[in-house]
């Protein structure tokens, strides 16, 4: 396969990590990003252009921009592809959610998916595709204390199909990921900030959460990486605006 240009969000730990080294490890040109720049040494040192960027605001999405339009200028190549998995979860009783905590957690995981779909999309080859990360929660309760991150995650769902349909007459997919439990530093804090609030042990509601997994068992970041980059990949050639769930067959529907 010839080389794929890509943006990776979210890129410093969890399936972001994984899905940027992965596409590295296939030979393609990743610009990786983050809120904390040093935590992407590892990517950079396999090849990774990597900058730190606050995708909740404007200012830290127009770093991004400047620096893949630098990418594609050195390449003379346009942008091939689009993941965004940078996200932030609040954990909190749903009665004591505010209006910060709402505010926050929306900039980060709806307003930086919408604005670098809108923003980079038009820099992308026809043909090309973005993956954009939902989560189970967007369609059922299992963790209220998560709230006002399952509100944002049933969001993107709408994100993913609202530039499905716009860049689907230039042949550009736009699917999402829909993850289930996966052994990343975000599900560590939910099981050890949820237990604590409960008044139970992490390990019995790690226990209680994988009851709901038919499979029984959590993913690896890896795992997810691996359905990313089937959905970047001409393989997925006649799928948009879908969310996918990769999750154990905790959602069948």
């Amino acid at each position: 396969m010839d080389t794929r240009y890509a943006v990776v969000t979210g890129a410093a730990s969890g399936i972001g990590q994984a899905t940027a080294a992965l596409l590295l490890a296939r030979g393609h040109a990743v610009l990786a990003t983050d809120l904390r720049p040093d935590d992407l040494a590892g990517l950079a040192a396999d090849g990774a252009r990597t900058v730190g960027a606050d995708l909740s605001t404007p200012a830290g999405r127009h770093t991004v921009i400047t620096a893949a339009d630098e990418m594609l200028a050195a390449a003379g190549a346009p942008l091939d592809w689009l993941v965004n998995a940078a996200g932030i979860i609040v954990l909190r009783p749903i009665g004591e959610v505010d209006t910060d905590d709402l505010r926050r957690v929306f900039a980060v995981n709806v307003e930086s998916a919408f604005f670098l779909c809108q923003q980079l999309g038009v820099r992308m080859r026809d043909g090309g595709a973005i993956v954009n990360f939902s989560s189970p929660s967007a369609k059922f309760v299992a963790t209220t204390e998560a709230a006002a991150y399952a509100i944002t995650k049933a969001a993107v769902s709408q994100v993913t199909r609202s530039f499905a349909m716009a860049y689907a007459p230039r042949m550009i997919r736009v699917n999402a990921l829909s993850p289930g439990i996966t052994d990343t530093p975000m599900q560590e804090r939910v099981l050890n900030e949820v237990s604590a609030s409960r008044g139970i042990s992490r390990d019995e509601l790690a226990a209680a959460r994988l009851k709901t997994v038919p499979m029984g068992r959590s993913a690896l970041p890896s795992e997810m990486a691996a359905v990313v980059a089937w959905l970047l990949s001409d393989e997925a050639a006649y799928l948009t605006g879908q969310v996918i769930n990769v999750d154990g067959g905790m959602v069948m529907w």
